[in-house]
């Protein structure tokens, strides 16, 4: 009998309110949900995906009924005791821009709340924000299995003020957080805050899309401090892969899936995470997991909901299009 694959996904599970760059207003629930019924779909009938989150009490009826469409769903790492959730509202000036304020926080997620799925073949941990993944939720899962740890920079490189705005910062305490980190996603942006110290509040012009200058040096301190292998994404034009092959750095370009209307941007580098974590887990390959993740990413822009997403099947028929 063929194994049954177990993926984590950790993070928040945000009450979203989006209003979109073409005028429109959404809501629904995200970050953590966009992967998880991603890799539902991905998964079915070859394994299960545990959302691993505190949630409002309030919010649990319309997660739960959200995941009851998708019988490999695991609910039991969703945790209400707390009662502290995330709440935020999102306005985008342009298709992937947005001015984000959140009006809630998520009680951080701690070790002893992993140790249950430590049986789990990956865990993607996809934080929004500094405070949402304590440092020894990675620690006990290094100690104690031997499930890659796929972690989003999103989160350490995001603060929230005392008004509840979001703001880029400086990722000061990294090298502590590389050991514990297998595979290490990010996009530009969050590259950029991971290697040049300075103070990012206030600087509305940090982000430049053709700066990459500074790729090279800082793939090689997250490589040499014990990260597997580092993507960066690039919006559009798809990720860059570096890995060490002999002890030497090697880099690999993977174009996106091109896609002809973007609807709605929210979670796509969530999505990324989890088609990282899928490729990785299914086939352990480094190129291969870039597909998914760039599948996913551009499926979550098609559409509102999460019907966007696809089988196995067609997903591996959206790849060999654009790949094979």
């Amino acid at each position: 009998m063929k194994k049954q694959l177990k993926i984590a996904v950790v993070g928040p599970i945000p009450n979203d309110t989006i209003k979109t760059y073409k005028g429109d207003t959404v809501t629904k629930y995200g970050c953590v949900t966009h992967p998880t019924i991603a890799l539902a779909k991905l998964l079915a009938g070859e394994g299960e995906v545990i959302p691993v989150a505190h949630i409002h009490k309030k919010d649990k009826p319309g997660i739960t009924k959200l995941f009851a469409d998708y019988d490999n769903i695991n609910t039991s790492g969703i945790f209400t005791e707390k009662d502290q959730g995330t709440d935020i509202e999102l306005i985008f000036i342009d298709q992937n821009n947005r001015v984000e304020t959140q009006l809630s926080n998520m009680h951080p997620i701690t070790a002893s709340e992993i140790e249950p799925f430590l049986d789990a073949d990956c865990f993607v941990f996809v934080p929004i924000t500094d405070f949402e993944i304590e440092l020894e939720a990675l620690k006990i899962i290094k100690s104690k299995s031997k499930a890659p740890i796929v972690f989003d920079a999103h989160g350490p490189t995001t603060y929230v003020n005392e008004h509840g705005k979001r703001h880029r910062q400086y990722w000061k305490d990294i090298d502590q957080w590389l050991p514990y980190i297998d595979i290490l996603k990010m996009n530009l942006e969050e590259s950029q805050c991971s290697w040049f110290d300075k103070d990012y509040e206030d600087d509305d012009e940090i982000y430049d899309e053709n700066n990459t200058d500074h790729l090279g040096e800082f793939a090689k301190h997250i490589l040499d401090s014990g990260v597997t292998a580092l993507y960066v994404t690039l919006d559009s034009r798809g990720c860059v892969i570096y890995t060490k092959d002999q002890g030497v750095i090697k880099k690999d370009f993977v174009k996106s899936v091109p896609v002809t209307d973007v609807i709605d941007t929210t979670g796509c580098g969530d999505s990324f995470a989890g088609g990282l974590a899928f490729g990785l887990t299914k086939y352990n390959d480094f190129i291969k997991a870039a597909h998914f993740a760039n599948a996913l990413g551009a499926l979550r822009t098609q559409g509102k909901g999460f019907d966007v997403f696809k089988s196995l099947l067609d997903t591996e028929k959206l790849i060999a299009k654009n790949y094979i």
